[in-house]
């Protein structure tokens, strides 16, 4: 049976033994070793070369001794050379094994220290979402002044109370929406003579691209931003309402967060920039409508008008008075500034079959309204009245947008068909229908503040020019569905959401 040197993997030609080990090694290779480590290199035992034990095997017939010039001086040369490489190569294969060893530990501490973390911070944002909800009843216990507080439905680990009571449409309520119709019905009719100098044309459109991508406005964890709304008076302030609870106000010029308003205790579906304060209204299918203070970030009111998720959303040009849609089958007018419940009225048309409301949205001059429905009716109301006065038949599948043109003609429903419809109001009928491709899905229309362009969000978003109802932009650079699209003032810029969590900027 042959022997084999366990540092060189060669016959030794004297062979020993480590007591230690049980190992054979070439006597002069372990010698060289135990002289720099003197330890067996097999177990890292201490180990003396007198220890060593050889073994008797039949000798090896050498040469006679050569000449230091000599082939064979040379060839014991190169010898000692390779059992230098040898020794070092063992060594290098030992401190690998251990390097292995080692990175494998660290490896294993790492991901155990990354559960713990993401476990932490999941507690963390628990914490800080339970301790949101509960700041702004906090901030409304002191009274030093003894000034009467508005009313705030009182929350308790997150429930609201029942929804109160109405207060009813009074003579002055009502007046003071006539008197606000009549004056912007004054000046609509003046503004249509002419359109604004400072308004994008539509070549200038054609030319749009993508300005801006912002990913981080909501939570990763909780995908989707889910609605959007650009403040009137300052169009670099964008808010947005998203599938992580939260509501967010970004300005666009800085990219800075303005605030994160948290509260709700289920996504945010439908927000509202209030056009002239630092204002926002926003609603949840937890039932509630909340109306926030930007730069506090805190509750100021928290309307609980309906006893299902509230579907839609519209603030009254008043700037005092929001319209809410619920799965409750009724529409609500509250006013945001004492946070009572004026009206709530139910969709006697669809009150015995159970079908629910879906959007909402107020006609520029305040004094009527419309609502869509599940079961694909757009249904025209009168404020004053509280009164259905027109029906739009035509859609298949739940209504899913509505928007009224600043002309005051004009209305824009789509639904889960695939197309957009226009309606003139003056004659109560369709006068034209945009389809889309098949299986297109829309999520939001918005026509600009002239009334030149209509923006539709869903499957992309797309861009049209009024009257001639001409398609001039399509983007499509959303990976997921677009939830939202806005105009900036004058069309300088056009806004778009999605659920693939970013806000996305276009412009020249």
């Amino acid at each position: 049976m042959a022997l084999c040197c366990a540092i060189s993997n060669e016959v030794p030609e004297h062979p020993v033994i480590s007591p230690v080990s049980g190992a054979i090694f070439e006597r002069r290779l372990i010698e060289k070793y135990l002289v720099e480590n003197g330890v067996d290199p097999i177990n890292g035992k201490e180990l003396a070369a007198d220890m060593l034990i050889d073994v008797k095997t039949t000798p090896v017939v050498k040469p006679k001794p050569p000449s230091a010039t000599s082939i064979p001086a040379i060839l014991k040369t190169l010898q000692d050379e390779w059992d230098a490489v040898m020794l070092h190569s063992f060594t290098q294969r030992q401190q690998l094994q251990t390097a292995r060893q080692e990175l494998s530990h660290a490896l294993y501490q790492h991901d155990a220290a990354c559960r713990v973390i993401a476990r932490l911070t999941k507690e963390v944002t628990a914490a800080r979402e339970a301790l949101a909800t509960l700041k702004p009843q906090a901030g409304m216990t002191t009274n030093p002044a003894g000034i009467p507080q508005p009313a705030i439905a009182v929350e308790a680990g997150g429930i609201a109370n029942q929804p109160t009571e109405q207060a009813g449409m009074t003579a002055e309520v009502i007046q003071k929406l006539q008197d606000k119709a009549t004056v912007l019905t004054q000046e609509r009719k003046k503004r249509g003579r002419t359109v604004p100098e400072d308004l994008i044309s539509h070549d200038s459109i054609r030319t749009f691209h993508t300005l801006a991508s912002h990913p981080g406005l909501h939570s990763a964890s909780i995908p989707g931003i889910l609605s959007l709304d650009i403040h009137g008076a300052d169009t670099s302030k964008i808010l947005t309402g998203g599938n992580d609870r939260n509501a967010t106000v970004f300005n666009k010029d800085t990219e800075q967060v303005v605030a994160i308003l948290k509260g709700h205790t289920k996504k945010v579906t439908r927000v509202i920039y209030h056009p002239d304060e630092d204002l926002v209204i926003t609603a949840s299918p937890d039932t509630t409508i909340r109306v926030w203070n930007v730069p506090t970030s805190q509750t100021t009111q928290m309307l609980r008008a309906h006893e299902g998720p509230v579907t839609g959303l519209s603030l009254h040009p008043t700037g005092d008075y929001v319209l809410s849609t619920s799965t409750d089958q009724h529409w609500a007018f509250s006013d945001i500034r004492s946070g009572r419940l004026l009206t709530k009225v139910a969709d006697q048309g669809s009150g015995s079959s159970g079908i629910a409301l879906t959007t909402a949205q107020f006609h520029p001059d305040g004094l009527i309204f419309g609502t869509g429905t599940s079961d694909s009716q757009v249904k025209i109301w009168d404020l004053k009245e509280q009164s259905n006065v027109a029906n739009f038949p035509g859609h298949s599948g739940p209504i899913t947008a509505i928007s009224f043109s600043e002309n005051g003609y004009y209305l824009a429903t789509a639904a889960d068909d695939t197309c957009v419809k226009l309606w003139d109001l003056r004659k109560l009928k369709n006068f034209k229908t945009l389809q889309m491709d098949e299986g297109y899905e829309i999520r939001d229309l918005c026509f600009d503040q002239s009334g030149t362009y209509l923006a539709v969000a869903g499957t992309d978003v797309r861009v049209y020019l009024c009257k001639q109802w001409q398609e001039l932009k399509v983007f499509n650079d959303h990976t997921a569905m677009a939830t939202g699209v806005r105009f900036g003032r004058h069309a300088q810029y056009i806004a778009s959401t999605s659920m693939d969590r970013t806000l996305k900027l276009y412009g020249l």
